[in-house]
């Protein structure tokens, strides 16, 4: 069980694994292991049962996190709320403390991480290798989780028209397909012909798997290196870069949300506002 961690001596114990053990199922690893995280650093702080912990002890907990950022604090407690809003809906606890917990509030600094487009075409264009090549054009003209494209099967791959789609099973097990243009489809199509159905679509050439997302982190790592990008470039940046890059060029947010497989359209909106193109103070006369 993921709760297993905690040694259960009685009923009520138990009952609390339970809880905890359903709050976790489903997580992605990563998420599993934050929320893992948050709940034995809080577990340091706050010894009681769940159903007796107060707003107090939740603001104690707060109160001890002060050696963290904000956005580390945030995202802690965020987890934590996010245990107890889940204990109250399934029952579990007579009332939610964490629901009026105020979180700290936190800089957006998503426009820091928004690549120009000639550092993403420099960061592609100086990649030797084949593949790798292929995986940095896919993640930028795609838009995926580093996730998503690990997980691609050959089956995920279909021609369509001069170009191509791929079938993508997203954040929150949801699936959407993505149209690929011919400039990234006829790499891509060229990787993986002649390959079965079920083989991942990027391969280690050590153990002939499927790579595993801190594979392709090493492979964005290197490619911004020799791009001469001195910030510490993820794939997720490329991610970043598309939904910024599709907007300044017209793109419909509703089509960028589609194709990043945003659950809410204020997620996809961030962007349209992490580098604006207007600002009222132009109407001003200095």
């Amino acid at each position: 069980m993921h709760g297993a961690e905690v040694v259960v001596t009685s009923q009520p114990e138990r009952a609390e694994v339970l809880l905890i053990d359903s709050w976790l199922h489903g997580r992605t690893a990563h998420t599993l292991r934050a929320y893992q995280a948050d709940l034995r650093r809080f577990r340091s702080v706050c010894t009681k049962p769940l159903g007796a912990v107060t707003l107090s002890d939740l603001q104690a907990f707060a109160d001890s996190l002060g050696g963290l950022s904000a956005a580390s604090r945030y995202r802690t407690l965020s987890g934590i709320k996010s245990l107890f809003a889940f204990g109250f809906r399934v029952g579990y606890l007579r009332f939610d403390p964490g629901r009026v917990l105020r979180l700290p509030p936190v800089r957006n600094r998503l426009s820091e991480r928004i690549l120009p487009e000639e550092q993403v075409r420099c960061l592609i264009a100086r990649e030797p290798a084949e593949r790798n090549r292929v995986i940095l054009k896919l993640l930028y003209a795609s838009g995926m989780r580093v996730s998503e494209v690990c997980a691609l099967q050959i089956r995920d791959l279909l021609a369509s028209g001069d170009g191509g789609q791929v079938t993508v099973f997203g954040k929150g097990g949801v699936t959407r397909v993505i149209h690929l243009q011919p400039e990234i489809w006829e790499p891509l199509s060229a990787l993986t012909r002649e390959r079965a159905p079920d083989d991942a679509v990027f391969c280690s050439r050590k153990t002939g798997f499927g790579l595993l997302p801190g594979a392709v982190r090493t492979i964005v790592k290197h490619a911004s290196e020799r791009a001469g990008i001195s910030q510490p470039v993820s794939p997720h940046w490329l991610r970043h870069a598309h939904a910024s890059h599709a907007l300044d060029h017209g793109a419909p947010i509703h089509l960028v949300q589609a194709t990043l497989g945003h659950a809410s359209l204020a997620t996809t909106g961030r962007y349209a506002h992490a580098r604006p193109k207007e600002s009222s103070g132009r109407y001003l006369q200095l």
